[in-house]
């Protein structure tokens, strides 16, 4: 199933390994950017997502859901790391730090299933999320606000 749109978002299905771990890393930079405007336009028009317990439909409410997940998820650091792909689908599981207004610290784990179309915009998103809280002093993630260093470690070395 293809959207039809002007709009392309390359690297296009069907992934190599070596396309599918790129899509994942530009999905990375773009949520720890922050700018929902920006992330939104990787999905496409119609995207559909389950997020936790969440519908998302819509470019438009992905749109309004990332501008409302980030208002109260503040100093958030995402890393994702690819865990399997095949023709036009990708998994993935992922980890991030944030912390609420109250100064509580959390790092929430999860896993992700995208689906594209030929444009290489996301069609589906299916989240499935858990939240640990954790000591300040147990953060891993580091680096400016903003994208991951290069040099910075990723999921599998440091044990996540």
């Amino acid at each position: 199933m293809m959207t039809s749109t002007s709009e392309s978002r390359p690297p296009f299905p069907p992934f190599t390994r070596e396309t599918a771990i790129l899509k994942v890393r530009q999905a990375e930079d773009g949520w720890n950017s922050r700018d929902a405007d920006k992330v939104s336009h990787v999905y496409s028009i119609d995207t559909q997502w389950r997020n936790r317990a969440e519908f998302v439909h819509g470019r438009e409410d992905v749109r309004a859901f990332l501008e409302r997940k980030w208002s109260h998820e503040f100093e958030y650091r995402l890393i994702k790391e690819l865990w399997a792909f095949g023709g036009n689908r990708i998994a993935v599981r992922f980890a991030y730090e944030w912390r609420d207004d109250a100064g509580n610290w959390f790092r929430s784990y999860g896993n992700e299933n995208w689906e594209f179309g030929l444009d290489g915009l996301m069609l589906h998103r299916h989240a499935s999320i858990n939240d640990l809280p954790i000591k300040e002093s147990e953060r891993k993630f580091h680096w400016p606000l903003g994208r991951r260093p290069d040099n910075h470690p990723g999921l599998s070395e440091l044990g996540l």
